[in-house]
């Protein structure tokens, strides 16, 4: 996942974060595999602006696969940032404020909510993704 190298004192660390659930990470230092627990500031959510859509009346031959052109409403980043956790999959059911994604911008952790309710037609990113100011994140129709 991520890759970090750390001097304390005269010694050096490299130190690889494998994975990141929760308040657990499976991290590697110098070689040898640890689970660490991680304590969290409160962060501040940053809720996204985005101007409502025209609605638009569905299309018959429009794909509702997790993959190219998806009729709803396209939820965006705020700002540019790295995608570190996902909390829902296509199909799944969620209410305006549910945690959809968290992403990394400006090095802080920040949630991403839904702006609407409605079913997870599209997920355009994966974890570890970098993406820019207004990029589509997920579509919910």
């Amino acid at each position: 996942m991520k890759k970090f190298k750390f001097t304390i004192g005269e010694k050096k660390y490299e130190v690889e974060v494998q994975s990141f659930e929760g308040d657990k990470a499976q991290v590697v230092v110098n070689g040898e595999q640890y689970e660490v627990e991680v304590e969290r500031e409160k962060e501040e959510v940053v809720k996204p602006v985005i101007a409502p859509r025209p609605a638009a009346a569905p299309k018959a031959d429009a794909p509702q696969a997790a993959s190219g052109n998806v009729d709803g409403h396209k939820s965006v980043a705020p700002l540019p940032g790295t995608i570190m956790q996902i909390f829902v999959n296509v199909g799944d059911q969620v209410k305006r404020g549910d945690k959809i994604l968290m992403y990394e911008a400006m090095k802080m952790e920040n949630n991403f909510t839904a702006e609407v309710d409605g079913e997870i037609k599209d997920i355009r990113v994966k974890v570890g993704d970098n993406v820019l100011q207004g990029a589509v994140l997920v579509i919910i129709g």
